[in-house]
């Protein structure tokens, strides 16, 4: 990979790294102030907002696609692309606003099992709930638009300012007035607008627009095309992941949401350098040729699982303690649920670079029917999963659905298959050698070594196997030891 390319990796997984910090302080406040089953009802609501995500339509992921081919053709169509796609989202938002209305009533009354209070609460937030689908919608656009052209240095710092504002606000509002859910969703919505401005802003000084235009038919339709295979490639899988808790809630009832989504919330913060990854190589695989943009993911996935299994090795270890300092002992009873679904991410991990390769470079209307064929057999069998084996049968089906994700992906990129799979069931038997041990070494010191060895051992070989991991620790090491590179003559 090219030096620029690795040096904005660093940069997203660092403007990543800092809101990861806000929300692991922030969330035992919240459940202290608000208790376990307000915080649990507060994640089914972001759950559900979620869910009215899809009418995005795929745009914000289309504006990105097509403002970096605009970029590499050096034409000037960017700026209409840019207020087409506002002008689209803003609309699609408001329809999902009203929608989101009525939908919040009938899940709130039927769909999960909560106090009276707490309906009552969530019911004087509803204009709050609706609001925030609009807002949302466009800010995904302003984000597409700022990394369609690399501005990542940029996006990072309004997103670590949003997340910062998103955590704290609420917080300050339930100190100063109540803690009830009718001022901490109505203060969370005020912080996702605020930091939606701003990162607005910073989307139109980094592509230079200079004034608003009225949307582009045109371009509009050519936006809805690309973005449908996204919209059913995404939504399926943003349905997926987040359907554990809902059928957690309905089966369980909230409280259960907050011991199973609090670890889970945790273990998705690991996924920070899969996430840069993606962030930074889609402009490029959107740009590229398709005999390019496979070199480029063949690359970063071998990348990816060098620098990301050694830390996935010590968290299997570290989580069980982590979580007891963290949240106590009530909510670490959790953690070998955490560990289980951590297995889950580093999979998903790997998906995800596949998933933006075949989003840059085809309409992926193949894989996108497979999600949701499977959707129906992944909702029994989470159902089937929870009511017999409890939270724990709903990590170990998300972790089987992301193995099979993993091989569908894999099919449809057609890359050098058996390479990649054989470098991953290497690292795959690592972690499970680790899971194993985690949950069998009590003793600190033991566990610390055992951590450091296999991590040790694991980044060992892929050092061996990665040219592209020896070439970014090559100069990671001249960066800090500059004097010991070749001599310059």
């Amino acid at each position: 990979m090219e030096r620029s390319i690795v040096r904005n990796i660093f940069v997203n997984f660092a403007g990543a790294v800092a809101p990861t910090f806000v929300s692991l302080v922030t969330v035992p406040a919240y459940i202290h102030l608000l208790g376990v089953e307000r915080y649990g009802v507060i994640n089914l609501l972001w759950t559900l907002i979620g869910y009215f995500s899809v009418l995005d339509l795929g745009t914000s992921l289309a504006t990105e696609n097509q403002i970096a081919k605009a970029r590499a053709a050096n034409d000037d169509s960017i700026e209409p692309i840019f207020w087409s796609a506002c002008f689209m989202n803003l609309g699609t938002g408001i329809i999902g606003g009203a929608l989101i209305y009525a939908a919040t009533i009938v899940y709130i009354t039927y769909g999960v099992k909560i106090e009276p209070t707490f309906q009552h609460e969530v019911m004087a937030s509803l204009p709050w709930i609706a609001v925030a689908v609009p807002i949302a919608n466009v800010t995904w656009v302003f984000a597409g638009a700022i990394t369609g052209v690399e501005r990542f240095a940029s996006y990072n710092i309004n997103q670590m300012f949003g997340t910062a504002l998103f955590q704290l606000l609420p917080i300050a509002a339930i100190v100063c007035f109540s803690p009830s859910l009718a001022i901490a969703i109505p203060a969370a919505v005020i912080a996702r607008l605020v930091a939606g401005l701003l990162l607005g802003v910073a989307a139109i000084r980094a592509l230079h627009i200079r004034r608003m235009r009225m949307p582009h038919w045109r371009l509009m339709i050519g936006l809805f095309r690309y973005g449908r295979w996204l919209l059913m490639f995404s939504g399926a899988n943003m349905i997926a992941s987040t359907l554990d808790r809902v059928l957690v809630g309905g089966l369980l009832g909230a409280r259960f949401v907050t011991y199973y989504a609090t670890p889970q919330n945790l273990i998705n913060r690991l996924n920070l350098l899969p996430l840069a990854i993606v962030r930074t190589l889609f402009p490029r695989l959107s740009a590229a040729s398709r005999e390019d943009a496979d070199v480029l993911a063949h690359h970063a996935l071998a990348f990816l699982n060098g620098a990301f299994t050694p830390c996935m090795i010590v968290a299997l270890f570290a989580l069980k303690p982590f979580l007891l300092l963290w949240l106590g002992p009530q909510l670490a009873a959790s953690a070998p649920v955490a560990s289980v679904l951590i297995l889950g991410v580093w999979l998903s991990g790997q998906s995800s670079i596949l998933s933006s390769l075949l989003q840059a470079q085809t309409h992926p209307a193949a894989v996108a029917s497979v999600s949701w064929l499977q959707l129906p057999f992944f909702t029994g069998a989470l159902w089937c999963g929870i009511h017999w084996f409890g939270i724990m049968g709903a990590a170990l089906v998300v972790v089987l659905k992301a193995l099979f994700d993993y091989s569908v992906l894999l099919a449809f990129s057609r890359l050098h298959a058996w390479t990649i799979v054989r470098n991953m069931l290497a690292h795959l038997a690592f972690l499970l050698v680790a899971l194993a041990l985690a949950d069998s070494i009590d003793a600190l010191l033991l566990a610390i070594a055992v951590a450091l060895g296999l991590s040790a051992a694991n980044f060992g070989m892929s050092l061996l196997g990665s040219s592209e991991l020896r070439a970014a620790l090559y100069r990671l090491w001249l960066r800090f030891v500059p004097w010991s590179g070749p001599a310059q003559g």
